[in-house]
């Protein structure tokens, strides 16, 4: 199949929920890591026509939700240091930190640009040689290469007013320390493309061979999803965890080693504070020494104030699956996507935003 209408075909998608239920006869619980996803599991009605054996679980992985408040109040904080801006992807501007959002303060006179590329960043900078332009680097391993390029294109260019503030996750460690955590039992996991794309599959086999925890890795088409499903249940009735690949125009075993090479030149792994998970070991991305003239959290003197959580929000519970939107008194209520309270609704792959806008009813 080469095109997207292709992996949509009803007749293809009938074939697939058929065999799924065929086979299904042990039950077991699946977890979808990305919030990707998430957003195509509820958008396309998929857990609705799983058999009642499967159960499924949404992971912590969005970037904009899993960033701590603490890391969050620090790029609020250099927003309001004179003669900076702020550039960033559009969902963090409206993620409430613990006073404030980047959104309030760019409405109260600070520099917050949204851009779509670090590309574009870096031509900020070169615009505004009188400025310092800091980056927010938030995402996983997708987002990474691509602003460790830009660090070495600054260096290349003689671009002395380039500041990254790295906040970047690695999706391996979070999902041992969610394993390690014991509080959710997991019987198959649905890795995520898009950083595959980057990592390659091998990163997971730690999973199936540590946990016994069998693991595909998806695209994000509702045929991909139904696939993935489908393989991580003949791996559960067959008694099997090993990693395999549903999303092979995508993902080599092997990632994409430029990409990776980029990414490992310039950053190093470093401890990271994830919501509702506290820090976890080499989790993180921070500047070699090399480039830490680049880091704006060492350039700047931040004062971002202490730290507080959203009252109600149960946004760290629902990162970890171990409670549902539906369990949130606040959730469709106070906190809905125009008065978001907490990141899981603010950001367009976040569980909340997902249920809100799809779920309907659904309560499972």
């Amino acid at each position: 199949m080469r095109f997207i209408s292709e992996f949509r075909r009803s007749e293809l998608a009938e074939g697939l929920i058929s065999q799924i239920h065929r086979k299904s006869r042990t039950p077991a619980r699946f977890m979808e890591f990305c919030g990707g996803h998430t957003v195509t599991i509820f958008r396309y009605g998929i857990r609705q026509v799983l058999p009642q054996t499967i159960d499924m679980v949404s992971g912590p992985g969005c970037p904009i939700c899993v960033t701590a408040n603490a890391d969050l109040d620090k790029a609020i904080a250099l927003s309001r240091i004179p003669d900076i801006i702020i550039t960033t992807f559009g969902d963090m501007l409206k993620v409430p930190g613990s006073r404030s959002s980047l959104q309030q303060v760019k409405a109260d006179g600070a520099e917050v640009h949204t851009v779509y590329s670090t590309m574009d960043a870096l031509k900020i900078a070169e615009d505004n040689p009188d400025k310092s332009v800091v980056f927010l680097g938030i995402g996983f391993e997708t987002t990474a290469p691509t602003i460790a390029a830009s660090i070495l294109q600054a260096v290349e260019k003689g671009i002395g007013n380039y500041y990254v503030l790295s906040l970047h996750k690695l999706c391996p460690p979070v999902i041992r320390a969610l394993l390690d955590s014991g509080e959710v039992k997991l019987d198959g996991l649905i890795c995520p493309g898009h950083v595959s794309a980057i990592i390659g599959s091998h990163p997971w086999e730690f999973i199936a061979r540590d946990y016994g925890i069998p693991c595909v890795v998806s695209g994000f088409e509702p045929l991909d999803i139904l696939q993935c499903v489908d393989m991580l249940i003949a791996q559960v009735e067959n008694g099997e965890s090993r990693v395999e690949i549903a999303y092979r125009r995508g993902v080599r075993p092997e990632g994409n080693q430029q990409a990776m090479r980029l990414m490992e030149q310039v950053f190093e792994p470093s401890p990271a504070q994830w919501r509702g998970m506290g820090e976890i070991p080499d989790s993180g991305l921070k500047l070699r020494e090399k480039y830490q003239r680049f880091d704006a959290e060492l350039a700047f003197d931040i004062e971002p104030g202490p730290t507080s959580e959203p009252v109600g929000c149960i946004c760290g519970d629902i990162l970890r699956g171990v409670r549902t939107p539906a369990d949130c008194r606040l959730f469709g209520k106070a906190c809905i996507p125009e008065n978001p309270i907490g990141p899981c609704m603010v950001s367009s792959e976040g569980s909340c935003s997902a249920y809100y806008l799809y779920g309907g009813s659904f309560e499972g």
